[in-house]
Formats: C-alpha cells, structure tokens, sequence
C-alpha cells in the first residue's frame, strides 16, 4: 500500500487493524479513521515533502551544533554555505 500508492485499500486495513487481538495496532488504525481522507490522499499521491523535512532537518541540525556560540549572522552563514 505504501509503495504501490495504493490508499482506496487504506479502510479494509483498518477494519482488519482494529478487529486484531492487538490494542496497540487498534489504537493506532482507530487514529487513522479520525484523518481517513488525508492519509489516503498521502498514501495514493505521487508527491511528498521529504525534500523539504530533510533541508528543515539539516537547518534544526546545525542551529542545535550554533546554540550559544555566535548569533544570527553566523547560524545564517553556515547554513547558506552548508547547502
């Protein structure tokens, strides 16, 4: 489902999660119910933001590596020439 960009299979899993003697696998397939359309559309469109999560990722990694070294000139420099 997953790599196959199969969402419309999406709620006959989660029928199958949470009738499973597992209470953690219901918990989890109950919270998914809550968002259905929004996690088929992720799960069926060929588009996602992991791009974007890793340059955040990157930025957050190098803002932790500066915290209480030098201000926000330098936190800027670095990540413009870390790019």
């Amino acid at each position: 489902m997953l790599t196959q960009l199969q969402g419309h299979h999406l709620p006959e899993w989660i029928e199958a999660a949470t009738t499973a003697d597992l209470p953690s696998l219901q918990r989890f397939g109950r919270h998914l119910a809550r968002d259905l359309d929004a996690v088929t559309a992720g799960l069926s469109q060929p588009w996602n933001s992991g791009v974007v999560e890793g340059h955040v990722n990157r930025i957050k990694m190098l803002k932790r590596q500066m915290f209480g070294r030098a201000g926000f000139e330098l936190l800027r420099k670095r990540v413009l020439l870390s790019s």
